[in-house]
């Protein structure tokens, strides 16, 4: 989930590969590294799946020798009022998520952190791109017929066009490549769609004017690698989920060990013997197999060899084992960061002022291809 989204972003997904630029016309080619966004919503605790699925594959591609990439990652606050949501927890909620984002390793040094909302531009180009894209396209997203389902009478039109916003947080910055599931390149699709609607009916009109013929980018999704989609400790068949009403479906990225050990210990189970990857009849075994290889570092090869023969008595706690150790020194880090609120603020102000340098020259070439009146200059 980017943009993660975002939007449901649940876990806006991300990578471990290089990065490396699209390819485009010669003339056309980016003078500058190519710009890798992603975010996950700060409803909730964040997960395992958020963690293993895009905020770990997120530090990885940073850590990478062979990456040349500009990345931003956004806690996508914008995203999380699209369902009822509690507004006396929302700030807490979003200086939580940024804190992982550190605790597990991102580095503002290297990278750009900040808050979706801080950057007002997501807001300003989502209604300038809500009126440019066609109703059809929103009718054929598949997220949100699923989500709709759920929420009824509750559903609401932010939840209908949040694509869109996500497009615009794309967009925004000119982004080349985005980190996400198989489950989310319908929405990079629409973004693409979005882009090239926009400069063919705007910027190529206006060019004369504005001296430009391109106003965004169209981005290429970065797909996410596989073994990192983390499903449900009690239905191997659906992705674990923040906003899943019980608990032991996830395992959450603050759970205190013994929380850990029971989970695993109550996780949903099979009759089969042995432990075997990517047998259809057994979800479950699938995704404590691809858990403890993504904690441990081990191979799916290595990861067999090992565990080919257990059950799931000797099983189970091997894993819960792995995952405490892993997810410790994250949590550590976590507490030693929200214990420093001016550093997270200054992390957080400093993500948002480049961020926000970036948005507005887009933004501004979006309003003039529009035709609007330009802005007085600030003082």
């Amino acid at each position: 989930q980017m943009c993660g989204a975002a939007a449901d972003v649940e876990a806006a997904e991300g990578t471990a590969a290089t990065a490396t630029a699209p390819a485009e016309p010669e003339a056309a080619r980016p003078t500058r590294p190519p710009r890798v966004l992603s975010g996950v919503q700060p409803t909730g605790t964040l997960t395992l799946g958020n963690y293993l699925g895009a905020i770990k594959q997120w530090v990885d591609l940073q850590n990478d020798p062979d990456n040349t990439s500009d990345s931003l990652f956004c806690v996508v606050d914008l995203h999380a009022i699209t369902a009822p949501h509690d507004p006396k927890a929302l700030a807490q909620q979003t200086r939580q998520a940024a804190a992982v984002y550190l605790a597990a390793g991102l580095d503002p040094e290297k990278v750009t952190i900040f808050v979706q909302s801080h950057v007002r531009a997501h807001s300003e180009l989502a209604w300038l791109l809500t009126c440019a894209t066609p109703m059809g396209w929103m009718n054929r997203m598949i997220q949100f017929k699923e989500k709709s389902q759920k929420l009824g009478e509750d559903v609401s039109l932010g939840l209908y066009s949040y694509p869109v916003l996500m497009a615009a947080d794309i967009l925004l910055y000119q982004t080349d490549l985005v980190p996400v599931g198989s489950d989310q390149t319908q929405h990079i699709e629409l973004t693409r769609d979005v882009a090239r609607r926009f400069n063919q009916q705007y910027a190529k009109k206006m060019k004369k004017i504005t001296k430009k013929s391109r106003v965004f980018r169209e981005p290429k999704a970065m797909i996410v690698k596989e073994g990192a989609r983390v499903m449900s400790l009690l239905d191997g068949t659906s992705k674990m989920s923040k906003s899943a009403e019980n608990d032991n479906s996830r395992i959450n990225l603050l759970d205190p060990p013994n929380v850990i050990r029971n989970k695993f210990k109550r996780c949903k189970t099979d009759s089969f013997v042995g432990m075997e990857w990517d047998n259809p009849e057994r979800p479950e075994c699938t995704n404590l197999l691809t858990i403890y290889s993504a904690v441990t570092g081990k191979s799916k090869e290595e990861v067999m060899e090992e565990c080919k023969d257990m059950n799931w008595g000797t099983f189970k706690p091997l894993v819960a084992d792995a995952v405490i150790a892993h997810l410790e020194p994250i949590q550590t880090r976590y507490e030693e960061i929200m214990a420093q609120p001016e550093y997270l603020d200054s992390v957080l102000a400093a993500g948002a002022a480049k961020a926000n340098e970036i948005a507005e020259r887009t933004l501004k070439d979006a309003y003039a291809a529009m035709g609007y009146l330009a802005r007085p200059e600030a003082e």
